[in-house]
């Protein structure tokens, strides 16, 4: 490749042995991509159209799934486009734009759980105050931050890197994320200060809410009757559950990016598929599972001719 190629593309060098095995990749991605659009999008049309699921705790339910489709859709389609091509490019400006996407929607995931821990908390502790406090109203403001808020905070460092000097044009990965300030020529002491920023307000604080508000929960249910502290379990136990498996695999993804020379490529790809493959799963399992009122409705439209 010429200079004028280089100085505008990146390589992508963390497949293992795609001339071998590109087809058997391609075949299994787009396998998992279906099941994550087909699985999410089903809760999502299921508490559109049915008016009992109509409540803030489904909404939000509903606007976590939208984001595992977007998150999805953000990475899977490059990754069918390198596994059927000869050389996996992308260009900087457009790998900067898949990395603003994942760590925007990344945030807005945390955001969520954080505005469903609240609502739970509200409808558990203050049942009498629920409908005041969580209007229609209330619940668009909490969707348009957690969405709008990470995307404001990843915005800046985006737009720094975007005229910032690359010495170095292989990326260790096989999409876009906080690697590529590892191909800058200077690191930047005020990036990393701010990706501490960053990561506080729209990870660790909202983890902290979370851990907070779901401890408040407990203590006041077990103080009361049995049927209060069932209502906490059935609809508090899958959000926990998405909160502890989505901190693990952000937990993977930091690890992958600090250390990227210290692991195998093997299990560096192994690693990597995690972060994309366990949470788009794992969501609509667990509220089609777990969540009651979801549940009924989705036997409901599988199994229509055994319920008549």
């Amino acid at each position: 490749m010429d200079d004028g190629f280089n100085a505008t593309f990146l390589t992508l060098d963390g497949y293992v042995e795609l001339h071998k095995y590109r087809y058997l990749y391609f075949v299994s991605m787009c396998a998992v991509y279906i099941l994550i659009i087909c699985s999410n999008s089903t809760i999502i049309f299921l508490i559109w159209i049915h008016q009992n699921l109509h409540e803030p705790m489904y909404i939000f339910i509903a606007a976590l799934l939208l984001n595992s489709v977007l998150y999805s859709t953000n990475i899977y389609p490059k990754l069918f486009i390198d596994f059927l091509s000869d050389q996996q490019i992308v260009s900087y400006s457009a790998c900067l734009f898949q990395c603003f996407l994942y760590y925007s929607l990344n945030g807005a995931e945390f955001l969520l759980l954080a505005a469903m821990a609240y609502d739970r908390y509200v409808s558990i502790c203050k049942p009498l105050q629920y409908p005041t406090i969580m209007r229609k109203t209330t619940v668009s403001i909490f969707l348009g931050l957690a969405w709008l808020v990470p995307a404001c905070h990843i915005t800046l460092p985006i737009a720094l890197s975007a005229n910032t000097k690359l010495c170095n044009f292989t990326l260790k990965g096989i999409f876009c994320n906080n690697s590529i300030y590892k191909l800058h020529c200077v690191s930047s002491r005020a990036l990393s200060v701010y990706g501490v920023i960053v990561l506080l307000n729209v990870t660790i604080f909202p983890v902290i809410f979370i851990c907070f508000t779901y401890t408040k929960i407990f203590i006041i249910t077990y103080q009361s009757c049995g049927e209060v502290r069932k209502k906490a379990a059935q609809t508090c136990l899958p959000h926990l559950l998405v909160l502890i498996n989505f901190s693990f695999l952000v937990t993977y993804d930091v690890t992958v990016v600090k250390l990227e020379s210290d692991f195998p490529k093997t299990v560096h790809l192994i690693m990597t598929l995690q972060v994309i493959l366990y949470h788009p799963l794992f969501n609509p399992i667990i509220y089609g599972l777990k969540m009651k009122e979801i549940s009924i409705h989705i036997k409901r439209l599988f199994c229509q001719d055994k319920l008549n």
